[in-house]
């Protein structure tokens, strides 16, 4: 292949139709590491949200096992994407999401914002760090996977249109940004999670925060009571990773899809996993389940 023969690919489909493969190529193929890498970002602003950030701090999920919710986020979501929403294992997949959401007291509007970060975050990072730019079909296709997505979770009030998300999203974190010692703690568990990480792990873990804080916007570290860096501080933490994008269009395309269970930072489950065990199980959930057990390929 060519450099640029997926995003002519993608660009041949349908973005009404034909959403799930155009999400999937960009996710897997395209762009696994920046959307990866956004996707971890857009989760780390709804903490943010008091009413967000609060219960997940309540839940201890999020900083008592980080890591094990950090992989079964990405599981879940996984099993959606590769597979379909109507598949098997996609309704697995969005049935825990409703599970695990539907035993707490959660609004429709925390909910749909959650939902217009996943949509708005990877657009604008990949605008700022990819190796090239999403075009607009791609933005429609990716728009319309978390939309249909969205309603199977029974989210209300989706927008129709990308704009209308990213108008969505900046309204509520003008509104809704605020410090709570929860929503802080469970950003701290995240950023001494993301030190662990390959290659993070090499560099001193205050580096890594500080260069996690360049990549953050002012009212975001507002919110978490973290230090504004420098000028410098941000400059580095920005150049570095759009030197890398432009590193990665010299790069052959990629052949073979990259899933979430073959990136290194998942390590919960070594013997492999099944989606219906995935995540939380909380208020005594009526069904028995066993620990997770091998019914998809192991990670690597």
């Amino acid at each position: 292949m060519k450099r640029f023969d997926l995003r002519d690919r993608t660009d041949g489909l349908d973005p009404e139709s034909q959403y799930e493969e155009i999400y999937r190529v960009l996710a897997t193929q395209e762009f696994p590491w920046d959307i990866n890498q956004a996707l971890s970002f857009a989760l780390f602003r709804t903490y943010a949200v008091p009413t967000i950030g609060r219960l997940l701090y309540d839940t201890g999920e999020f900083t008592e096992r980080v890591q094990k919710r950090y992989d079964d986020t990405g599981l879940i979501l996984d099993a959606v994407l590769e597979h379909g929403m109507s598949s098997q294992a996609g309704r697995d997949g969005i049935r825990r999401m409703n599970q695990m959401h539907g035993s707490y007291t959660i609004s429709n509007a925390d909910m749909l914002y959650v939902l217009a970060t996943f949509v708005v975050t990877p657009v604008r990072w990949i605008d700022s760090y990819g190796w090239r730019k999403l075009t607009r079909n791609e933005i429609s296709g990716a728009t319309n996977y978390y939309r249909h997505m969205g309603k199977l979770m029974g989210i209300k009030g989706i927008p129709e249109a990308y704009e209308s998300f990213a108008e969505l999203m900046d309204d509520y974190e003008r509104e809704q940004f605020a410090f709570d010692d929860g929503g802080r703690a469970v950003a701290d568990s995240t950023l001494a999670l993301l030190c662990t990480f390959p290659p993070n792990n090499l560099a001193p873990a205050v580096v890594v925060r500080r260069f996690s804080w360049g990549l953050m916007d002012a009212p975001l570290l507002a919110a978490f009571g973290y230090p504004q860096p420098s000028r410098i501080e941000r400059a580095l933490s920005q150049t570095a990773l759009v030197l890398r994008g432009k590193f990665v269009r010299f790069l052959p395309p990629r052949a073979v899809p990259k899933f979430a269970r073959d990136l290194p930072n998942i390590r919960s489950y070594p013997n492999g996993y099944r989606v219906d065990a995935l995540g939380t199980f909380p208020r005594g959930c009526p069904v028995a389940h066993q620990p997770a057990v091998p019914d998809v390929a192991p990670s690597n």
